[in-house]
């Protein structure tokens, strides 16, 4: 096996993989009596931004007993150097292959990721089903919501976990734990598993199938276990949070401290999954939220703050919290954002708010285009809300408005999508009269029916009505000068295929992957026409699955308990289909889902007029001007970090000490930092020179030492000194740079044949890959000197990438010398004249 270090040297964004982030565990393997894996099947910035993730980290290191660690699908281009090089899948924190774990956790957020868990298997080693594994294999787990039907992947899996896993994931490693100590094999660990409240075993229930393909009779193989009864968290305020998130080098998704302020959602939506497994709501105490995220800051050096929930302007004490959290962070530069507003909670005293802190458009979400629709998929607004909504926003400043509606809901007819159109048309008019105007984006995406809603019986449109009906209402919304975004046909089809599946899709899965079928979420790498053979080679007609079903019939899910009574749903889908709106139990009756106790399992508020602490006096930002230069190492897995995230690392790192750092004027003000000229990734130095420009002064030793211990591993101060805040820029004064390229004595002497040769020419020509062409490149005027010292060869450069000089020196590829380990040793500083002290 070849040292994954050399395959970072030939992809993009190495970073994914390194691990070594500030806020990351750490725990000794011999220390611990449980491994788990947290398995993220999509990218490292999409599962890093994953808070379900973050949480599930925490809880399971708060145990001194279990280590956790992370692990993201890697991309097409690390997964192939991983399979030429015979690379296993490692976890980030150790960089232990995953099949040395004792269990295997995948979160499963979107159907379309499916592959993406069976593709990571395959890079374990682990056999993929089940019933080719042994006792040595881990258990592979999955949960979140796509968990509530785990049915094709029942052949992967050796589990499900159902509902909140903050708790249940601890018992889970308990029972494997007692299991390995009572030294019992693998069924006899399932026997203490099926005892654990939301643990779905899918060996336990068999299915069989009639000549249509309906399900015939699900046969539970354990007369005790009839049904899986999903997991609840009943104290949201109580439960574990994770305020010292692990900050990544590179930008993630949502790059920013996430806080839950609240879990479930009262609003009854007909077509929404969350509004239905995530009962009842939870709101954390609004109290609790602000010490939550001044937490966060500290320990992550983040400048945004997001509070999520399904719908944030439901919170109970959204305003008085929002107030407090801008008054909070206004002097630290700390945006606040709600992801997440939906119409009928939105008052004019929140968009006031919200203004404050965005600056870019404003998503409305009505989901349907007449009232008549909305109320069949029980939305709770009206055209006449929507456009009132529109009207403040507008006045209010901003320029544009992004509408988000769906096509193919239960009943829809033409007259409902050319009410769509109506609809954004009304919308722009709004803006007229306010000062620059304002536009509408209109986006279209295609109605999935999902398990445990009222609309899970109903039919999904086909491939062919999608684009029929998403090419009239471009045309439509043409001919009004609006533009339409949609969502691709064929995702959603297979999406829907998935959603209410059932195991026989197990194999169309396993042989999709086999044609090479892996992150179809992503349109570029999304081909149908591999789905197209894996469902024919397999006899699986995949229209089955977007067909009407039946009230009576078995499905799939069945057997799976959210917590909501299957009659509640049938009674929902026919207030639907009569078009009656069923009221805000937040506000209105009791809807009677079932879910509620009222007593330890029950809605729960924050108060509506929190009372919240004084916040701390801040230093602000005066006229003084200093700055400090420091001297960092940036060596180790440190060299795979780009020069945009080494950037984003230091300021981070700055944020988390209270560096009293001066920011730019003006309508986004950044820190004042200056930094050398950017590194060639993969190259080492140990002379990176970054400016700080200061409004106060500051003790440079304690100053230096505070910001070591914040910097991630491969990353060291070796200095810190005060210069003139006039002093010119890094990049100004730094005249030459020293690097290192170890040699060994096969290329020793063809390199010491090629310095006077090269050094006693004019110009020296190379051919470089510039985008899609090659152009000639002279790199003679980049260097200044070349000298062989012991077994490397020092070249000292004016300016320029080493990696092109030693590669022409060496007559090696690109690849082949960034494998060599080039260390920039040492730069010459020179104050330019024009500097006065």
């Amino acid at each position: 096996m070849m040292n994954s270090c050399d395959a970072l040297l030939h992809i993009n964004r190495p970073a994914r993989y390194i691990g070594g982030e500030a806020g990351s565990i750490h725990k000794d393997p011999s220390q611990v009596e449980l491994r788990f894996a947290l398995a993220f099947p999509d990218t490292y910035e999409i599962g890093m931004s994953h808070l379900g993730s973050a949480i599930l980290y925490r809880a399971l290191n708060a145990q001194s007993w279990i280590g956790a660690e992370r692990s993201y699908c890697p991309w097409p281009d690390m997964a192939a150097e991983m399979r030429d090089q015979g690379i296993p899948l490692l976890s980030l924190e150790s960089q232990t292959p995953l099949g040395e774990f004792d269990l295997i956790g995948f979160s499963l957020q979107y159907e379309l990721c499916y592959t993406n868990v069976l593709t990571m298997l395959k890079l374990t080693g682990i056999p993929l089903r089940r019933d080719q594994r042994n006792d040595s294999h881990p258990l592979i787990v999955v949960g979140g919501p796509c968990a509530y039907n785990p049915e094709p992947l029942a052949d992967f899996i050796d589990l499900a976990l159902i509902g909140d896993g903050e708790e249940a994931i601890i018992e889970l490693c308990q029972a494997v734990r007692d299991s390995r100590h009572a030294e019992e094999n693998r069924q006899q660990c399932y026997d203490r598993l099926k005892q654990i409240d939301g643990i779905y075993l899918p060996h336990l229930f068999e299915f069989h199938y009639d000549d249509e393909g309906h399900i015939q009779e699900r046969k539970a193989l354990d007369a005790q276990i009839k049904k899986v009864t999903r997991r609840f968290i009943t104290d949201l305020d109580s439960a574990i949070y994770p305020d010292k998130p692990v900050i990544p080098f590179m930008h993630t998704v949502h790059d920013r401290v996430a806080v839950e302020i609240a879990r479930g959602c009262t609003r009854g939506c007909r077509f929404c999954q969350a509004g239905y497994i995530y009962r009842p709501v939870r709101e954390r105490k609004a109290e609790t939220i602000a010490k939550l995220i001044d937490n966060a800051l500290k320990h992550s050096g983040y400048d945004e703050v997001s509070l999520l929930s399904l719908s944030s302007g439901d919170y109970t004490a959204i305003e008085p919290l929002l107030k407090h959290l801008m008054a909070r962070y206004a002097e630290e530069r700390v945006a606040v954002s709600l992801p997440s507003l939906r119409v009928g909670s939105l008052t004019d005293e929140l968009i006031e708010e919200v203004r404050k802190v965005r600056k870019t458009g404003f998503t409305l979400a009505p989901e349907a285009g007449t009232d008549r629709l909305r109320d069949v998929i029980n939305k709770g607004i009206k055209a006449d809300d929507l456009l009132d909504t529109a009207r403040t926003i507008y006045t209010l400043g901003w320029r544009l408005i992004k509408l988000y509606f769906m096509m193919g809901l239960p009943t829809e007819t033409r007259d409902d999508l050319d009410a769509i159109v109506e609809l954004a048309r009304q919308v722009k008019r709004c803006a007229k009269g306010t000062e620059g105007g304002g536009d509408v984006n209109v986006a279209v995406s295609t109605f999935v029916p999902k398990a445990h809603t009222p609309f899970q019986w109903e039919a999904q449109l086909s491939i062919a009505e999608t684009v029929e009906r998403q090419h009239y209402l471009r045309d439509a919304l043409q001919r009004k000068k609006l533009r339409l975004k949609w969502h691709e046909a064929e995702l959603s089809y297979l999406e829907g295929v998935f959603a209410r599946g059932d195991r026989r899709l197990g194999a169309v899965l396993e042989k999709a992957v086999e044609l090479g079928s892996c992150f179809d979420g992503w349109r570029d790498h999304f081909e149908f026409s591999r789905w197209q053979q894996a469902f024919a080679d397999c006899g699986i007609d995949s229209d089955f699955y977007l067909r009407a079903r039946n009230e009576a019939e078995i499905l799939p899910w069945d057997h799976i308990d959210c917590g909501i009574e299957k009659t509640f749903f049938l009674a929902e889908r026919r207030n639907a289909l009569a078009e009656h709106y069923t009221p805000d139990c937040r506000t209105g009756p009791c809807s009677g889902c079932g879910v509620c106790d009222f007593d330890q399992l029950r809605m729960r508020y924050a108060k509506a007029q929190p009372q919240f602490p004084t916040p701390p006096t801040k230093p602000t930002q005066g006229d003084e001007r200093y700055k400090v230069r420091l001297c960092l190492h940036k060596t180790d897995q440190a060299r795979f970090v780009s020069h945009l995230e080494f950037m984003t690392v230091i300021q981070r790192a700055l944020r988390r000490i209270n560096a009293p750092v001066r920011f730019s004027q003006g309508f986004h003000p950044h820190p004042r930092l200056s930094f050398p000229d950017a590194l060639p990734t993969g190259v080492e130095s140990i002379s990176e020179v970054v400016d700080i420009e200061l409004f106060q002064p500051i003790d440079t030793k304690q100053f230096g030492q505070q910001l070591a211990a914040e910097l991630p591993s491969g990353f060291a101060v070796t200095s810190v000194e005060t210069v003139h805040w006039r002093m010119p820029s890094p990049g100004s004064c730094i005249v030459a740079s020293d690097y290192r390229v170890p040699l060994d004595e096969t290329v020793r002497q063809r390199v010491h044949e090629q310095i006077d040769p090269f050094l006693d020419a004019d110009h020296v020509i190379v051919q470089r890959n510039k985008g899609n062409k090659v152009v000639g490149m002279d790199i003679r005027g980049d260097v200044e000197a070349l000298r062989l010292e012991q077994n490397a060869l020092i070249m000292t450069l004016r300016k320029g990438s080493p990696v092109a000089i030693a590669a022409h020196l060496l007559g090696l590829s690109d690849h082949e010398v960034r494998s060599l380990r080039i260390c920039k040793t040492a730069v010459t500083l020179v104050v330019p004249e024009s500097f006065e002290d």
